[in-house]
């Protein structure tokens, strides 16, 4: 089946809000065997809505639409949708008694115009609602099917996944099944340079690169009948690319990079500091967003001035004046100095001209250095990076983790 998911609301189009909903329910469509064609957007106009409705019907099997389902003049798609497939809107006792209810329990007044939403298109399927006023509907016509939903994500995703997954999948003859991995450290032409006769001969599994914030993912997904054959589709595939790609493939689960460095690092025991410059505590932010990193990262230290490298890290003055503190020298220094300071096993680093000040012709806006220091030595790795100043930022510490995750796995080999 051929889906278009129509998204209802000015508020959408005017960018006051984003349309999380469409990404959503293209997300989880394909397991029930229903593809996405088209995402639209429409305001709170009913010509318009018309307009969008009918070329969406043209074109498409599912058609799914939120918001516009609320009780205020603007809210009109209820009404849109019923004259576009000449079904009178009738009042739904059931809809209605909770309704009731909802305004009851929490003592406030049922207006008048909430009513309007206890009427749905004439025999159509009831969506209940059961954390908002807003009831949504299935209708099928004429080899269509039409659902509306509310438009806060709150109220819209517990009935899609309650009520529309498993309407599609009673109807669905197959299943489809995705893996998704993720890639650091290779950029997405490179990555289907490497990959193109499997993409160019995909059949069942079929492969879709894209980037996605200074990274590459792969999505895998196969195709399976809805009962029966069990077989593994997709691991053979997943296991070439892994051979061709090697460990820039970092994950199969759709985890961030940061959270498959942690978990390695709390598997390992190992103890971690920070001496962060440029990011200014982007990274120690990064790291403590996973649950228990405090087992094993001990503290993190913004030193953005000189001053501040010397007197909290060691650093020497001789090496700032020689090389500056975006240096190879200043890195490596930074690395040793919190590792010692702190006591711990590894000690990180990071320096670098986010901009869009600061640069020279020797040292150029995106130029960072990073460090990893332990026991055994301090290694320094220069990155040219490219963006404005939070890309750089933020790209720098998916550097950071990507090198602490290759650390951890060769540690793991020893």
């Amino acid at each position: 089946m051929k889906a278009e998911i129509l998204a209802v609301g000015t508020e959408l189009l005017m960018g006051q809000i984003a349309n999380t909903n469409a990404q959503y329910i293209s997300s989880r469509l394909p397991d029930v065997g229903v593809g996405v064609y088209y995402h639209d957007v429409v305001g709170d106009n009913p010509e318009r809505l018309k307009q969008a409705l009918a070329l969406a019907i043209s074109r498409s099997d599912v058609i799914i639409l939120t918001g516009g389902l609320g009780p205020t003049q603007d809210d009109l798609t209820k009404e849109t949708v019923s004259a576009a497939v000449d079904r009178k809107l009738v009042l739904d006792q059931e809809t209605y008694n909770n309704i009731k209810q909802f305004f009851q329990k929490r003592e406030k007044p049922m207006t008048q115009n909430n009513m309007k939403q206890a009427y749905l298109p004439e025999g159509s399927l009831v969506i209940r609602n059961k954390n908002g006023t807003a009831p949504g509907c299935i209708i099928e016509q004429d080899g269509k099917v039409i659902i509306m939903l509310p438009g806060p994500p709150s109220e819209m995703k517990p009935m899609f996944d309650e009520t529309v997954m498993p309407y599609f999948a009673a109807k669905s003859e197959f299943r489809l099944e995705s893996r998704f991995l993720n890639i650091f450290g290779i950029g997405e032409s490179a990555v289907e340079d490497a990959l193109i006769d499997l993409i160019a001969s995909q059949t069942n599994p079929t492969i879709a690169p894209y980037a996605k914030d200074g990274e590459v993912a792969l999505r895998i997904t196969a195709r399976y009948p809805k009962h029966g054959n069990d077989e593994d589709l997709i691991t053979p595939v997943e296991n070439e690319i892994r051979n061709r790609l090697g460990q820039s493939v970092y994950s199969n689960d759709n985890r961030s990079l940061a959270e498959v460095a942690s978990k390695l690092l709390l598997e390992s025991g190992m103890t971690l500091a920070l001496a962060e410059s440029c990011t200014g505590g982007l990274l120690a932010s990064k790291l403590t967003d996973i649950p228990g990193i405090s087992a094993v990262f001990d503290r993190s230290i913004v030193t953005y001035s000189n001053r501040s490298k010397v007197e909290e890290l060691g650093v020497s003055q001789q090496t700032l004046d020689l090389y500056g503190a975006v240096s190879e020298q200043t890195a490596r220094e930074m690395a040793e100095g919190i590792r010692k300071a702190s006591n711990t096993d590894i000690g990180i680093s990071i320096t670098g001209i986010a901009g869009p000040a600061g640069a020279t012709a020797e040292k150029p806006v995106g130029l960072v250095y990073t460090a990893l220091s332990d026991c055994n030595g301090t290694d320094v790795k220069r990155l040219d990076l490219w963006g404005n100043r939070n890309r750089i930022r933020y790209t720098a510490c998916l550097h950071v983790f990507d090198i602490l995750r290759r650390y951890l796995l060769a540690r793991g080999k020893e």
